[in-house]
């Protein structure tokens, strides 16, 4: 990698943790997708662990509205590339808006607790149930409501679904 790429991507990461900014939020800000960002980062971090623990109850919330909702990224995409978890915990009543997450991306949720209402792109809603789970493109727009009178808890995966090219064929 030359010296320029090199510092930019040192530079990117510690950036955006000091601002205690997520790939999600800087990709908003800047129209860089999460994957380049990511990519651009990870060039300058250390393989990662073969097994990992992540408790919730010990992570700073990636965002935090106080009487709406929490995310927390659990796996970011930087570690892999394909996959990146959250959990996210909406108040009754609450509301929480997503942007799109890129082009041939799936979402897959599962409700851990409470209702979970969700409007996808053109004003399409689904009810998930606790012990239910949910699988959407989520290339677009899309909001998570808990309209329930209990905290409504969900863990998120994203999905990027890559799609196969043929073999170059020797000339």
């Amino acid at each position: 990698m030359d010296y320029l790429a090199h510092n930019i991507a040192i530079n990117l990461g510690r950036i955006r943790k000091a601002k205690g900014m997520s790939l999600d939020v800087v990709a908003e800000q800047t129209g860089v997708s999460k994957s380049m960002l990511a990519t651009i980062e990870d060039l300058t971090q250390a393989p990662s662990k073969d097994a990992y623990l992540v408790d919730v109850a010990n992570l700073a919330p990636t965002k935090d509205v106080p009487g709406e909702y929490r995310v927390w990224t659990c796996f970011p995409i930087a570690d892999n590339h394909i996959v990146e978890i959250y959990r996210i915990d909406i108040e009754p009543g609450g509301t929480y808006w997503s942007g799109g997450h890129g082009e041939r991306t799936k979402e897959y949720l599962f409700v851990l607790a409470g209702a979970l209402s969700i409007e996808l792109a053109g004003g399409k809603s689904y009810d998930v149930a606790a012990g239910q789970s949910f699988r959407f493109s989520c290339e677009e727009a899309h909001t998570y409501r808990n309209l329930g009178d209990a905290m409504l808890k969900f863990t998120t995966f994203f999905v990027v679904h890559f799609v196969a090219l043929p073999p170059l064929r020797g000339g």
